[in-house]
């Protein structure tokens, strides 16, 4: 198992936003963490990233306990997309792509999209964009972890698609495993081998991509509440 979350918890000025979290993400899975706004997806993310310190329980990688600062877990070949997109709005899209772990090449080829607009500033591209170059920058490096927050945030559908299609690609043929953080669940799902529901900072719900979109009841309660307890697959 590359990823092991056994336990842990974590939050802000001493409150816990998420409690006794257990989830797994192996090589080559695409993996979706759901929920409502404020159950704890992005705050996850954060602890899993080293931005965030847990306040308990262990985070397993490779077998081995990740630690250490957001810089430290990207040698070990861990990567962060935050919901902003992480691109430096001032500097030129490939100035952006220069700063990655991998060759500019690497990244066009991944999104050809972004050859035209390579002397635009960063704070200049579309959302849509935006969130190509920080997925290019980052999948050109190969990570084998790649943690994503809120890639559809305030993109158009055929957007969204595209992206998601990326990242299913990355996991299929370089081996990623890809940890994506969405509220809207029908399109991650597509894509994902598995999911987890979070409410309230706790795991309401899991399954199979295929068995969560084939159960909207079950989904719609673990967002609400009323499934609390439930667990598919």
């Amino acid at each position: 198992m590359l990823l092991k979350v056994e336990g842990m918890s974590a939050g802000y000025s001493g409150v816990d936003v998420i409690r006794d979290l257990d989830l797994t993400i192996d090589k080559g899975e695409v993996v979706a963490l759901l929920g409502p706004n404020g159950a704890g997806k992005t705050t996850t993310l954060l602890a899993l990233a080293g931005v965030l310190a847990p306040t308990s329980g262990r985070v397993l990688y490779r077998d081995a306990p990740l630690r250490g600062a957001l810089h430290q877990r990207a040698r070990r070949g861990v990567s962060y997309i935050s919901e902003q997109g992480s691109v430096f709005s001032r500097l030129t899209t490939l100035a952006n792509l220069r700063l990655g772990p991998g060759p500019v090449a690497d990244a066009l080829a991944l999104f050809p999209e972004l050859e035209p607009l390579l002397k635009r500033r960063g704070g200049l591209l579309s959302g849509g964009e935006q969130r190509m170059l920080a997925l290019a920058r980052s999948l050109a490096g190969r990570p084998d972890l790649l943690l994503v927050d809120e890639l559809s945030l305030g993109l158009a559908p055929l957007i969204v698609r595209r992206l998601l299609e990326r990242l299913r690609a990355a996991a299929d043929e370089a081996g990623t495993a890809v940890l994506i953080v969405e509220q809207h669940a029908s399109q991650v799902l597509a894509v994902s081998d598995r999911g987890y529901v979070l409410r309230r900072g706790r795991l309401s719900l899991s399954g199979t991509g295929a068995e969560l979109l084939a159960s909207p009841e079950a989904l719609q309660a673990a967002y609400l509440g009323a499934g609390a307890d439930a667990s598919s697959g």
